[in-house]
Formats: structure tokens, C-alpha cells, sequence
């Protein structure tokens, strides 16, 4: 399983950015696409996931009301909408795919918010 992330870059606070994560090298059908972040010094936290068969969601509560997570069945693609940015969302944003009891983790793609 291969997953590539992009989408991340300097933005203003208060502005918006669309995170992607697409997904190669596998044939599953149940399996649950997810979005991590890591500000420098502190340990890497859940932010978004997102069931793939029934696309049921969740949300970490810092981010709840202002991101919102959704995927492309055809692309084998999830996407992290992020709106109304604040400086503490400033961080490294990696996807992971969870399947059978294993973790696959993409790249981070890095996410600045300027105050």
C-alpha cells in the first residue's frame, strides 16, 4: 500500500486549504482512511477519519465545525478540507490507511497558518 499526501502550504489564518491523499497498491474494501498531525515538539494526534465502505466520519473536537473529511471512491482519494485556519493547526498533516489490523502511513505534507 502506497499513499501519497499533497496539498499543504502557507496560509493566513482564517484562510482555507485541501489536503489529498491518494492510495495505490491495494485491493481492499474495508478499510478506514484517517488524517494525523504533528506540530514540532508534540506528539502526533488524530484529526479526521473516515470509514471507505459506509463513509461514516470522525473528528477530532479541535477540529470539528471546521474541517471536514471525504474521499473519491474512483480515485482512491481522501481529501481534509480545512477551513477557518488558526496558527495551532500548524503542522506536519500525515494520512494513514488502517486495514486488517495494520497501519499504512503516507508522507506528511506540511501545513503553516500565519497569524
Amino acid at each position: 500500500v502506497q499513499l501519497q499526501a499533497s496539498g499543504g502550504g502557507l496560509v493566513q489564518a482564517g484562510g482555507s486549504l485541501t489536503l489529498s491523499c491518494a492510495a495505490s497498491g491495494h485491493t481492499l474494501s474495508d478499510y478506514i482512511m484517517g488524517w494525523f498531525r504533528q506540530a514540532p515538539g508534540k506528539a502526533r494526534e488524530f484529526v479526521a477519519a473516515i470509514v471507505w465502505r459506509d463513509t461514516r466520519t470522525y473528528y477530532a473536537d479541535s477540529v470539528k465545525g471546521r474541517f471536514a473529511i471525504s474521499r473519491d471512491n474512483a480515485q482512491n482519494t481522501v481529501y481534509l478540507q480545512m477551513n477557518s485556519l488558526m496558527p495551532e493547526d500548524t503542522a506536519t498533516y500525515f494520512c494513514r490507511l488502517t486495514a486488517q489490523y495494520n497501519d499504512y502511513w503516507g508522507q506528511g505534507t506540511l501545513v503553516t497558518v500565519s497569524s
